[in-house]
């Protein structure tokens, strides 16, 4: 069959079994891991950051914190012009361009690794760079959804996101696995040995150990390369959603043009918020997001060109609807939950569990020393984000067959119930000085809040498949994952402040709030008697 599909009818069922079943499946499953390498590579700076404190790179854990932040930051700006790709520009050339995409952050990042002694900006610039892994889900998401039946979306999207989520787990497992030998020999680089144990799913790995940090970048090579050939030669333009989207080279001219506009935002908006040296820090957080994403979108409407200028205009009426804006927090809820705590994680198991921390009984001053019996953030961080990636798709099967709605208000109330105890021990350990005692409490309740989040990523997607016609739909779904990505920013900073403050517990009785307020709006807009959407 041709790269580019003229006649699309899914709704149709002798259609759908005797054509598109086929080929919906077939893009399903080269897009599955083409998104799965996307959230590796947004995300692998969580585990970066870890791994270079431990090899004793001369930055401080504010500094290594900021990296987690920028590159969570970047890849939910990415998101905004990822929401509107797929009719701009074809599913095909779309996610074939962002996968091959994703090669120059890799590289890039293998190669800054190898220097210590670069300054802070140049970090910070590949973790900035691979913000366009992040910017993938939103275009495959709304890629997805447009194969498939009303009644098999929430399956399909639980199945594209769910495995895509695997992406934080594959890289929370493979980096320290990778950094542990020279896998491509002498064009690797040499190896550092590590200033502190270290460690990976095995348990620790001690100090002095040869690491071969670089490893974390070019590792992902060896997957992009055959991927991006699959997508080139395996997936497939829906005319009838992309009919505007032209040649391949026009449709590759749009992507970059819009991602390059995405970047300048992102960048000012950073600048404003981060403290010096990197930046000016004259912007709270609560005013630097929305800066970001209401700049991204202006920039976009403003330099939009040609053709892409009028399809843009047509998709920005999703704002214009109340539930553009209701789905929006409820995926903030889930998806923003999982993706800002799988970012956070880990330094906050390394900063709260890694030291034992003592009151002096006389100044009442807290010390923070080195814990020896610490457990290593590197050995049980995947745990979480793995837990809530396998149980995405069962989220998006019960809501198909149960209703999303309902769904999302029985995990909501788990999650204001998860956060506030685990608020509670967080406490506990950092005024502990056997904070390793209550890390089994924390890793049992943090296992709870990810299984929760998986469930209710693929619930909210069914909502919205719902709600929302399929030429709308695609676009709700990007601008939502957009929004919700910044829980990757918010989550790390929103910690890291309150860990710094001494109250870390305050980060997620907050949280707690935030779920609760979204549980009322939840009922209030499609679980009441008398709601305009009774039960999607």
């Amino acid at each position: 069959m041709s790269t580019n599909i003229e006649k699309w009818d899914v709704e149709n069922n002798s259609f759908w079994e005797s054509t598109g079943k086929k080929i919906a499946y077939r893009n399903l499953w080269i897009s599955v891991p083409a998104l799965l390498c996307g959230f590796a590579v947004w995300l692998m700076w969580g585990i970066i950051a870890v791994q270079m404190s431990n090899l004793g790179f001369p930055f401080s854990k504010d500094e290594l914190f900021t990296l987690t932040a920028i590159s969570g930051l970047a890849g939910a700006t990415m998101r905004i012009p990822a929401s509107f790709f797929i009719r701009l520009a074809g599913g095909r050339n779309t996610i074939f361009l962002t996968t091959a995409m994703l090669l120059t952050p890799a590289i890039g990042t293998g190669i800054v690794l190898q220097h210590p002694e670069w300054p802070l900006w140049a970090f910070q610039l590949m973790a900035l760079w691979s913000g366009v892994g992040g910017g993938n889900f939103a275009s495959s998401m709304s890629n997805i959804n447009t194969f498939f039946p009303k009644r098999l979306q929430g399956t399909a999207l639980g199945i594209n996101a769910g495995i895509g989520n695997f992406g934080v787990t594959t890289m929370q497992i493979l980096i320290p696995l990778v950094m542990t030998v020279g896998v491509f020999g002498a064009l690797g680089g040499e190896p550092t040995a590590l200033v502190k144990d270290s460690g990976w799913i095995f348990g620790k790995i001690p100090a002095g150990t040869p690491t071969f940090i670089q490893n974390a970048g070019f590792a992902w090579v060896l997957s992009l390369v055959p991927l991006a050939a699959l997508c080139w030669f395996g997936m497939n333009n829906l005319k009838t959603i992309s009919p505007d989207s032209e040649g391949t080279i026009a449709a590759f001219i749009k992507i970059t043009w819009l991602y390059t506009l995405a970047f300048i935002p992102a960048i000012a908006g950073l600048y404003l918020y981060l403290p010096a040296p990197t930046g000016l820090g004259l912007l709270n957080m609560w005013v630097a997001m929305p800066l970001i994403i209401g700049s991204t979108l202006l920039v976009m409407k403003l330099a939009a060109f040609g053709t892409m200028k009028e399809n843009i205009a047509k998709q920005f009426a999703i704002f214009k609807n109340k539930h553009t804006w209701s789905m929006t927090a409820l995926y903030l809820v889930t998806f923003g939950s999982f993706i800002g705590f799988s970012m956070a994680l880990p330094l906050s198991i390394t900063v709260i569990f890694g030291e034992k921390h003592i009151l002096d009984a006389a100044t009442g001053v807290w010390t923070h020393v080195k814990n020896p019996a610490a457990p290593s953030a590197l050995t049980y961080a995947w745990i979480g984000p793995f837990v809530g990636a396998l149980i995405r798709p069962v989220g998006g099967w019960i809501s198909d067959k149960l209703g999303g709605s309902i769904v999302t208000q029985v995990i909501s109330v788990v999650m204001v119930a998860a956060s506030t105890y685990a608020g509670y021990i967080m406490m506990q350990a950092y005024h502990s000085a056997t904070p390793e005692i209550y890390f089994t409490q924390f890793l049992l309740v943090f296992v709870v809040l990810f299984a929760a989040t998986g469930v209710g990523n693929g619930s909210t997607f069914r909502t919205v498949g719902v709600i929302f016609d399929r030429v709308q739909a695609g676009p709700v779904l990007g601008w939502t994952s957009a929004v919700a990505a910044y829980g990757s920013f918010i989550a790390p900073e929103v910690i890291k402040g309150q860990i710094k403050a001494g109250t870390p517990e305050m980060a997620m009785y907050g949280f707690a709030v935030f779920y609760a307020l979204c549980l009322i709006l939840n009922w209030w807009f499609y679980l009441r008697a008398g709601s305009e959407i009774k039960n999607p």
